[in-house]
């Protein structure tokens, strides 16, 4: 018998990915008050600002790039145990404001609605109107993508931040409470803005890079799973098998050491092929093909079936959070 206290984590944890789901980022909200990642990033900016210098030799670079990384998560940290305090000072009341925290750091809704905007782009305004919608969500150069590249890199950016979005900040969560999830969204905050091959970030950026795989290790594999599994309810059992398949031989094949697991088992799932050679602001990226068999033409109905099995991988991570809970 688990603690009563992980009870109600796993009762705020379920509570927060419905609200998540119902709600995403309303904008009623975010146009009044700063959402929690913004003020992480300002954070991340500052650090940048303050230690990092590209006159400074490599390894000076990496070790103030330790040091920001290190300042940044004591930093979230430390919010995230003084929100858990207070709350905890509630008693079961604490459910209600916590549920609302977890709840800001999820991001289903807004996620699906990001990439279902590429797919209504490209069916109402053609290639461009998919172009414009994919840049939003991804980092690579989207005016040389043809309809099959925008769809591609939109799936991609599906599979890969169902991990990022919504299952590491569960995950965490469930693991450590507020301090956790806190912890996890700077490492990823940081990862996002600081962790890139070009000069400027190369060796200051690496500390976040390699901290940001540690802290994605288990939730990119159990979100490989969670797709395989939503790939069954969409696909069809043998998609099951499939998505498994493809997950385990190709995930290694991937730049990332996370990533490439959520979005294997996506395109071994629904059939398709995802990865490739890609274009960055840094630079070319000379990536293998996941499921290099599969379809490579790629369209807005691809998207569509792609958005059908990210709802189905929700809903089976809340199944999950809800058996531990029973199970509890």
């Amino acid at each position: 018998m688990l603690e009563f206290g992980f009870e109600i984590t796993l009762l705020i944890l379920v509570a927060a990915l419905i609200m998540d789901w119902v709600w995403g980022e309303p904008d009623v909200l975010w146009s009044r008050f700063p959402h929690p990642v913004v003020l992480f990033g300002k954070a991340v900016w500052f650090a940048d600002r303050r230690l990092n210098s590209t006159a400074d030799p490599s390894y000076l670079q990496y070790r103030k790039g330790a040091v920001a990384i290190v300042l940044l998560i004591t930093l979230a940290g430390g919010i995230g145990f003084f929100l858990q305090f207070v709350f905890q000072s509630l008693g079961l009341w604490r459910a209600l404001p916590e549920a609302f925290v977890v709840f800001v750091l999820l991001a289903q809704r807004s996620l699906y609605e990001h990439v279902e905007a590429v797919m209504v782009g490209l069916r109402e305004a053609g290639l461009d109107g998919g172009r414009s919608a994919v840049a939003m969500i991804v980092g690579r150069d989207p005016s040389h993508l043809d309809e099959s590249g925008v769809s591609r890199a939109s799936i991609e950016s599906l599979a890969e931040n169902f991990s990022d979005g919504v299952v590491a900040p569960a995950f965490w969560y469930a693991v450590f409470g507020l301090p956790g999830i806190f912890i996890y969204k700077m490492i990823n905050t940081a990862d996002s803005m600081i962790a890139y091959k070009s000069e400027k970030y190369l060796w200051f950026g690496r500390v976040a890079a390699q901290i940001d795989d540690l802290a994605n290790w288990l939730p990119a594999r159990l979100s490989g799973i969670l797709v395989s599994v939503g790939c069954g309810f969409v696909c069809g059992v043998s998609a099951i098998r499939n998505a498994v398949s493809v997950m385990f031989r190709d995930a290694g094949l991937h730049q990332s050491p996370n990533a490439g697991w959520p979005e294997a088992a996506m395109a071994g799932g629904l059939g398709i092929a995802l990865g490739g050679p890609r274009d960055y602001a840094f630079g070319s990226v000379n990536q293998s093909y996941l499921n290099a068999s599969g379809d490579r033409e790629l369209n807005a109905q691809t998207i569509e079936r792609s958005l059908s099995v990210f709802t189905a991988s929700c809903f089976v991570l809340w199944a999950t959070v809800v058996t531990m809970l029973v199970l509890s």
